[in-house]
């Protein structure tokens, strides 16, 4: 009986073998093609997936964003004088007077740096179309006065207070200017010229008469 068995599954044995043997080809060609199928699927699904869009927050406005000054206001400036590149340069509206001595190379071998440093606020902000001038050295002397017929003469700001650039504490310094008024001075900005401190109703003409020799405007 058990070699009856025997007999029985070596004879499964062999047909299963003769069966593989004849289909193996196919067996294979099969299983290939099932993997080629599988991995064309995975790489399609891969190209055809949408990307993640991770969206950063900007924590404070305008802060860590390189160039945002383009969007700020352009002024038209002149320098002249005593410096390496005298011209008309278009900067921001925030720049201040040390920025425009630096875009025109700053002052010259010639300049008179005593009356630079005596004079010229570096920190002051600039306004639309103003001009500043520097001077040779000993060319004041030359034209024959002091400081402030210097200044008049060229197109400088020698001794007097600028309204348009003065600090509150500086414009309290005038006859008849307080806190109220030094403040209202400020507010009003820019001024054209000294005379706009009564067209734009910040003093009275009588004050202005008072004060004008003190005073300048670009």
């Amino acid at each position: 009986m058990s070699e009856f068995f025997l007999s029985e599954e070596s004879e499964w044995k062999a047909k299963i073998q003769a069966w593989f043997e004849k289909y193996r080809l196919l067996l294979i060609a099969g299983l290939g093609g099932l993997f080629l199928l599988f991995g064309g699927f995975s790489f399609l699904s891969g190209v055809f997936e949408q990307p993640k869009v991770e969206i950063l927050e900007s924590g404070g406005g305008n802060e860590g964003v390189s160039g945002v000054e383009g969007d700020e206001s352009k002024i038209t400036v002149e320098v002249s004088g005593a410096v390496v590149k005298p011209g008309v340069y278009e900067l921001l509206a925030s720049d201040r007077v040390e920025r425009l001595l630096i875009a025109s190379g700053g002052l010259s071998a010639t300049a008179d740096r005593e009356w630079v440093e005596k004079y010229v606020n570096r920190a002051a902000k600039l306004l639309d179309g103003q001009k500043i001038y520097i001077p040779a050295e000993g060319e004041l002397s030359v034209v024959g006065g002091g400081s402030s017929s210097a200044g008049k003469l060229l197109g400088v700001q020698t001794g007097l207070i600028n309204i348009n650039s003065a600090t509150q504490s500086e414009l309290e310094k005038l006859k008849g200017i307080g806190p109220a008024r030094a403040a209202a001075i400020i507010e009003n900005r820019p001024y054209a010229a000294i005379d706009e401190l009564v067209s734009k109703k910040v003093i009275g003409k009588k004050l202005l008469d008072e004060i004008k020799e003190q005073i300048t405007a670009p």
